[in-house]
């Protein structure tokens, strides 16, 4: 009785995953991505943008905005731990944002980065990649 319950839920949660959408699957895999950044990667840094540390909400802010720049949305080089305040109401506060990513990465990489206009087509193993990547590196963390 349990094993056919399981096996249902199972069969359930496979055609649930085969229908769903590119769209879907990329929201999925930025949040894992950013999940990972927020809480693993720059857990113990301050914010890119203003240098702070504080005690309010931590976002995955993007240099390269995700409507400007598609191709970088799931370039863990383009996005860092940023506080709320600089990534929503200074809008990535990007000039200061720049000149830290610089400091990081090096400016032959942001600009790079910055020049980079190729499209990327993601596929839906893709991207189910890089969300189960992330996602397996979180749970890594927390066990």
């Amino acid at each position: 009785m349990r094993q056919a319950k399981k096996a249902d839920r199972a069969s359930i949660k496979a055609r649930k995953e085969a229908i769903k959408t590119l769209a879907e699957l990329k929201r999925e895999a930025q949040t894992a991505m950013n999940r990972w950044i927020v809480q693993v990667r720059d857990a113990d840094k301050p914010c890119i943008s203003c240098g702070r540390h504080h005690q309010g909400q931590w976002h995955a802010g993007h240099y390269l905005s995700r409507g400007s720049a598609p191709q970088h949305a799931l370039n863990p080089m383009n996005v860092w731990k940023q506080c709320a305040p600089c990534n929503t109401y200074l809008h990535g506060n990007l000039i200061p944002y720049r000149v830290r990513l610089i400091e990081l990465i090096g400016l032959e990489a942001v600009e790079a980065m910055e020049n980079d206009n190729a499209p990327h087509k993601w596929t839906r193993e893709g991207l189910i990649e890089v969300r189960d990547t992330y996602r397996a590196k979180l749970k890594e963390l927390k066990c």
